[in-house]
């Protein structure tokens, strides 16, 4: 297994995010395969992710075969798409079925077998103390926030084009299963209001997850309410919602119902904190986008509890676009992969393959540079959408 773990070295080193790798580092920690000094050194001795991910790999290839498959089998746990990717890169691909198994494929099925429960087969990897529990009665009691501002108090704030997010945000989280809140121009203390409201929902206590999502402008650590105002008086209370507010009203202390359940937050909005970022008309023109169908939203997002996965539509400091006409790329492309992929797919999953969308130049103009991102992830295990989990069909 060493020598296959060697072949994949350069392209692992090339190819495997930061994320992914600060996972591995956790699980070979946990696993014995690295011990604390070795673990600690990696981290701090490493500052790159390609040369933490280069000292990983050679150190855990030099402990030999066991721990080398150890290695193989957390990265197709943790990144499986990788994982398939470097197999065929590598020469190292599951052959048709007539063929036998390569040896890094079969070592890696045959160890992920004997760790898997007995049961039926579509229920072996949902009923895995690595996967977040979901059972036909919680997908029964699904609930999901849904909160856009449209229309604001300054005409010249209007988010032209973001009725058509709420149409769609609100079909494919009716599609999933989620018993959908929708609220739609509100002030920043009506948003506030709304999460105390649905922290407190009865259908909290059976259901295994809830979707978050709010769509509107905003600033940096904060969602702007609908009567904003750039020249306030002095003194006026701005008509912002802080980030934190979100975490806070679902965290453990003030929603103990969703204790140890994923709470997917979403956010359609840029995370630009430059000065006067937050604040021009989103769909003012510019030389590159004049008399086009492109418009600029603005946020960002801090959180601090457990089980929570935030996805936002850009990196920091960058702006996000919308189409007058179909609305943001952020919803399009969420719509569009978790209609094709909730059924197999676990949630970091679904959001890596959303972020690859941004990649591709038939979805989206060459000349938009914006990337969605996952935010500060503390959920502890995988989720997915369907009791079948994977293997569902």
């Amino acid at each position: 297994m060493a020598a296959e773990l060697a072949k994949l070295r350069r392209a692992f080193v090339d190819r495997v995010s930061k994320e992914i790798v600060n996972q591995l580092l956790d699980d070979l920690l946990e696993d014995s395969v690295l011990n604390s000094g070795e673990g600690e050194a990696i981290v701090e001795e490493y500052k790159t992710t390609t040369d933490r991910a280069r000292k990983l790999i050679d150190t855990v290839r030099k402990k030999g075969d066991k721990a080398s498959n150890k290695l193989i089998l957390h990265l197709k746990k943790r990144d499986a798409t990788l994982y398939e990717d470097l197999c065929q890169t590598c020469g190292l691909a599951a052959k048709p079925a007539v063929q036998e198994t390569p040896i890094l494929q079969k070592s890696v099925e045959q160890q992920e077998s004997q760790e898997q429960p007995d049961g039926p087969p579509t229920l072996k990897k949902q009923n895995h103390s690595d996967i977040y529990p979901v059972t036909s009665d919680s997908v029964k009691n699904r609930v999901a926030l849904l909160i856009t501002n449209i229309t604001f108090a300054d005409e010249k704030y209007n988010r032209n084009g973001a009725e058509k997010d709420e149409e769609n945000m609100e079909n494919l989280l009716s599609h999933l299963g989620y018993e959908v809140f929708k609220y739609t121009n509100l002030t920043a203390k009506q948003m506030d209001d709304a999460l105390v409201e649905f922290s407190k929902h009865q259908k909290l206590k059976k259901t295994d997850s809830v979707f978050v999502v709010i769509m509107s402008h905003g600033k940096l650590g904060s969602v702007l309410g609908v009567n904003f105002k750039l020249d306030g008086s002095p003194g006026e209370k701005s008509d912002e919602l802080p980030i934190d507010n979100i975490y806070r009203r679902l965290n453990g202390v003030n929603c103990p119902a969703l204790v140890n359940k994923p709470k997917i937050i979403i956010i359609q909005a840029c995370r630009g904190d430059q000065k006067g970022a937050a604040y021009v008309r989103d769909d003012v023109e510019t030389d590159e986008f004049a008399k086009g169908d492109i418009e600029e939203d603005v946020l960002r997002c801090i959180h601090k509890e457990k089980d929570f996965i935030a996805f936002l539509s850009s990196t920091p400091d960058t702006v996000s676009y919308r189409s007058k006409s179909q609305g943001s790329f952020l919803i399009q492309f969420t719509v569009q992969v978790f209609k094709d992929y909730a059924k197999q797919d676990g949630i970091e999953e679904l959001f890596r393959k959303v972020m690859r969308k941004f990649e591709e130049e038939e979805a989206i103009p060459t000349r938009i540079k914006q990337m969605a991102t996952k935010d500060r992830c503390t959920l502890t295990r995988l989720f997915y959408l369907y009791p079948e989990g994977p293997n569902s069909t």
